[in-house]
């Protein structure tokens, strides 16, 4: 792990659109960016939505320009009536806008590949500011701009995520890098862990780290992230890597990684090295289980497949489960989870099998199984286990908690057996 020191910038990020302001769309780019420019020591120290209006985005560049080291906009890029940016900026900063040759060239491509024939209005998204550096985009029709006066760096985005994403990676970190505002490295480390609250976490960190650290924590859908950043300490990376192994020993059995790897992909990463393969039978979690494993690449190696079966009448049918079982016990139960987790490793033929059944709300639940209550089932060449919990939030957080919930305890079960393993010399 290499960790970074550069002095801290002050970064805004001024997102464009009027769907941010109507709730028609959520803003994930301030959650993307934030995380990614955090990543790389450059934490957002403030951030704005306006409107597509020319007058609010000329506003806040202007008030903006010069009390910031880095300013980000996304959205606003593209070549409709309501696309204000460019010339908004331009205006703003008293810069003309120049037309880029290679641009138009991009985009027509871009069109011929789709399809489609190039307006005039289409070649309003081939303009730059003056000084400033097209950015790319293979993904869509609107370059973005890179561009830097005095000490003021710009860098303007388009709005689609699908756009936005890569650009960023692709051609704004290495040119932050290049000036020295970007970390090569993590601006901190991080230590995961799923099954202990932020408070005993912090409780177990702090007593490690060195007088003028930083520690922040983020939590999510049951995950918990200790981040430590050397501050003021002077901690170099070999300080830092020493004091996650500390860490990671103390937190035990809870500890997942150090970094940013999911749930998901260590289970992959572990059945690949076992070549092993695990199915899933999913309920109330309606498919995000099997949506976790293949958001993960090479998950093919080993994801034998899934079953949803969110009706009784299809637990019976596809996975075959005894009718008077779900009677007697009902479908959300130990004995169903179990059921369902054996059947669906015997119809994929698969050496494991995770399975879900709950009441995710915000109806149904019983005075024994209120909303809520989720049963997993996990089943492997050593047995079948079952395990009930209680989740607490809306409909969707339920349903995430339990896919995570399921995976670590799938992630627990194969550490220890592969523990057990390696001990009986296996």
């Amino acid at each position: 792990m290499e960790t970074c020191h550069n002095p801290r910038k002050a970064v805004l990020v001024i997102n464009i659109g009027n769907e941010l302001l109507d709730g028609i769309r959520e803003n994930g780019h301030l959650t993307w960016l934030g995380e990614q420019l955090a990543r790389r020591g450059l934490p957002i120290t403030r951030s704005v939505t306006v409107r597509d209006e020319a007058e609010e985005i000329a506003a806040e560049i202007s008030e903006a320009w010069g009390d910031y080291d880095l300013i980000i906009t996304t959205g606003g890029m593209g070549p409709t009536a309501d696309d204000q940016t460019r010339a908004s900026v331009a205006e703003a900063l008293g810069v003309e806008l120049l037309y880029v040759p290679e641009a138009e060239n991009a985009l027509r491509h871009r069109f011929s590949q789709i399809g489609r024939n190039v307006s005039a209005k289409d070649l309003s998204q081939c303009t730059v500011l003056a000084g400033g550096e097209v950015l790319e985009n293979p993904r869509g029709t609107a370059p973005g701009i890179f561009f830097r006066q005095a000490s003021s760096t710009l860098v303007m985005l388009p709005g689609p995520a699908l756009e936005l994403y890569p650009m960023f990676e692709n051609e704004v970190v290495p040119r932050l890098r290049n000036i020295g505002f970007a970390c090569a490295g993590e601006a901190y480390v991080q230590i995961r862990t799923f099954g202990i609250g932020a408070v005993p976490l912090e409780e177990m960190v702090r007593p490690f780290l060195l007088p003028g650290m930083n520690l922040t924590f983020g939590t999510h859908t049951g995950l918990v992230d200790a981040r430590i950043s050397s501050g003021a300490s002077g901690a170099t990376d070999d300080d830092l890597c020493e004091i996650a192994r500390r860490i990671r020993d103390v937190v035990g059995h809870d500890f997942i990684c150090t970094g940013h790897s999911c749930l998901a992909s260590i289970i992959v990463e572990q059945l690949r090295s076992m070549e092993k393969t695990v199915a899933l039978a999913e309920s109330c979690t309606g498919g995000l289980l099997a949506d976790a494993f293949t958001d993960i690449p090479g998950a093919s190696k080993v994801f034998a497949g899934s079953a949803v079966c969110y009706s009784d009448d299809a637990k019976i049918a596809i996975l075959g489960i005894p009718e008077c079982l779900i009677a007697q016990h009902g479908a959300v139960s130990a004995e169903c989870a179990a059921a369902m987790a054996t059947s669906v490793i015997e119809k994929f033929g698969s050496d494991y099998a995770i399975s879900v059944t709950g009441f995710a709300g915000p109806s149904g639940g019983t005075e024994l199984n209120p909303v809520g209550t989720v049963y997993i089932g996990y089943a492997s060449p050593s047995g079948v286990w079952t395990k009930k919990v209680m989740m607490h939030g809306d409909r969707l957080q339920v349903k995430l908690r339990a896919v995570n919930t399921a995976l670590d305890l799938m992630r627990r079960k194969i550490n220890k057996y592969r523990v057990e393993d390696l001990i009986n010399g296996a």
